[in-house]
């Protein structure tokens, strides 16, 4: 592992941190010297997560991000490891079904909704109580291009993301001038989680986009790393989109 810098005297809590999008924040805010809790679902997923971005910097806590007690259990592990929790990046999110709306199951469309938004709003509330009322901050909701626009076939999804923009308009209002809160709306990025929007033609996939590729989680990692800065710091309440320029095909002729 290469040498880290100096450590910034930040500390950021990333959910759903174990791999993909929210091990790319991870990654991005520990080479900029803060100390991070990661959270996800499993236990051995999580240990490797900490190995390789570092143990004397990253901490991990398991759990499901809907489970009130594990946000809990989050929250004072960052503050009893750091003293302070400075960021919050909302990255876990869920999508178990694919196919049209008309025929989804409304049990479904809760866990989507109870994972993907008020988890997030949870983990807000939290770490607003803890230190950020009082210290200021920032939050970055991931949220996806899929809230922007129809999504065919991953509309729960899309529904539960145009949401999480909202909310992120909303906290951002409420926490402000304390706390900034802003979201990243990424398009197709090279995770598991996406795996089966372009397994088996990543080239056709990415022809569409004007950047000729899909995007790779250190993009979304540098965003967040940006919307948590100090160069971001008047900036709150937006949404950023992060898409390789797809929407740019999204005109007439």
């Amino acid at each position: 592992m290469t040498e880290l810098p100096a450590l910034s005297g930040k500390v950021a809590l990333v959910t759903g941190a174990s791999r993909g999008i929210g091990y790319g924040v991870a990654e991005a805010l520990v080479a900029r010297g803060d100390r991070v809790c990661i959270t996800g679902r499993g236990e051995d997923a999580l240990k490797e997560a900490v190995e390789k971005l570092g143990a004397d910097r990253v901490i991990a806590v398991a759990g499901k991000a809907h489970d009130e007690e594990h946000q809990a259990a989050a929250v004072e592990r960052t503050m009893a490891a750091f003293g302070r929790v400075d960021f919050l990046v909302n990255n876990a999110g869920t999508n178990p079904v694919f196919g049209p709306i008309a025929d989804l199951d409304l049990n479904v469309a809760r866990k989507v909704f109870e994972t993907n938004v008020v988890s997030a709003l949870g983990f807000a509330q939290r770490t607003w109580h803890a230190w950020q009322k009082d210290n200021g901050g920032a939050i970055v909701n991931i949220a996806s291009v899929a809230g922007l626009s129809a999504s065919p076939f991953i509309g729960a999804y899309g529904i539960s993301k145009a949401a999480m923009i909202n909310l992120t308009v909303q906290l951002a209002h409420e926490y402000a001038p304390r706390v900034r809160v802003n979201a990243i709306a990424p398009a197709v990025v090279k995770t598991k989680f996406a795996q089966a929007l372009y397994e088996g033609r990543e080239e056709e996939a990415a022809a569409a986009y004007p950047l000729a590729r899909l995007g790779v989680p250190s993009d979304i990692g540098g965003t967040a790393a940006f919307l948590t800065s100090e160069q971001s710091d008047w900036i709150t309440g937006q949404t950023l989109v992060v898409d390789g320029g797809i929407f740019l095909n999204a005109g007439v002729g």
